[in-house]
């Protein structure tokens, strides 16, 4: 079970939970390419009393039409507004202070809103903050973690902002969600085990996006799984797995294979280096070299646990 939870990011959490009484509006930035998987659940939890922006980055790089249907999905909630945005782009950002004004309703004329910028590591915070700065105020970098303590800044349109460290929980149960993250970049490469995240990777862009990862690396077809024969008995004294690959429908080991093989991870004697082939196709996906892709729909959010279930069937409550 992919799991990445820094010790600085307990610190976070207790930071977090002293501030948020001054709290007007939170905004939670996201990954457009993976708003669900991206959202930190301890961070809903711990923010359910305040009205949220949800701030969806890399919207350069996600599919526009489902980038609409996630943005439609978060206006519908309650207290919660959505906007899809490219960080680095200042003049997409403009809307961000009257959209908290909206959010924090009636505050005193003579202070600011105080919002506080909340999110996983790498979905984008810092550029966020900087680009609405109009300057850098806060540490950038394309890898997880680089904001470790907070930050406070003015900016335009009567807002403070709050900046905090990069949060994840202790425990990603959703393993779907937990392959996405970290095929994005979001947990770092060293927590994870590399070729998996890519296979399941390869399968999961075969099911959503065929014909840009055929074109990409001139496949001619895309190989739909077939269950190894005797997988039963090899995960029968081990933990509980979903199966991704039999999700998917496609065979995520066949396709990154041909990747690796088709771009210098081919060995003498045939021997095909699959790390090779995640290599190339994780950082290709993190680039945006295959186009404009996203990873989840609204469709995908796991159903809330029904209550009857949470304490048994017949609705009382176990022995």
């Amino acid at each position: 079970m992919l799991g990445w939870y820094p010790g600085h990011m307990n610190k976070a959490r207790r930071q977090i939970l002293e501030a948020l009484p001054e709290i007007d509006v939170v905004i939670e930035v996201l990954d457009a390419r993976l708003p669900y998987s991206s959202a930190n659940p301890m961070l809903a939890e711990l923010t359910r009393h305040k009205p949220v922006l949800k701030v969806l980055s890399r919207a350069d790089l996600a599919d526009p039409e489902q980038t609409r249907e996630w943005v439609s999905f978060f206006d519908a909630q309650d207290d919660m507004r959505a906007l899809a945005v490219t960080t680095t782009q200042a003049r997409e950002l403009k809307r961000i202070p009257r959209l908290c004004h909206e959010l924090a309703g009636q505050v005193r004329a003579d202070r600011d809103v105080r919002v506080m910028v909340m999110g996983i590591p790498n979905v984008g915070k810092s550029t966020l903050i900087n680009g609405l700065a109009g300057r850098t105020i806060a540490k950038t970098g394309n890898e997880p973690a680089v904001t470790k303590r907070q930050q406070k800044v003015r900016i335009g349109g009567r807002v403070a902002l709050i900046d905090t460290p990069g949060v994840l929980w202790p425990k990603i149960e959703d393993q779907a969600s937990a392959h996405r993250l970290a095929a994005s970049g979001a947990i770092r490469d060293t927590a994870i085990d590399y070729v998996e995240v890519a296979v399941v990777a390869a399968a999961e862009l075969a099911r959503r996006y065929p014909e840009a990862l055929k074109a990409r690396y001139k496949l001619k077809s895309l190989p739909e799984y077939a269950p190894h024969p005797e997988a039963g008995l090899v995960e029968a004294d081990g933990p509980e797995r979903i199966d991704l690959l039999a999700l998917a429908g496609f065979d995520g080991h066949a396709i990154l294979a041909e990747i690796a093989a088709r771009r210098g991870g081919l060995r003498p004697g045939g021997e095909v280096d699959l790390h090779r082939g995640a290599e190339v196709l994780l950082h290709e996906l993190r680039d945006g070299k295959l186009g404009r892709l996203t990873l989840e729909a609204p469709t995908d959010i796991p159903p809330e646990p029904d209550a009857a279930d949470m304490v048994g069937g017949d609705g009382a409550e176990p022995a």
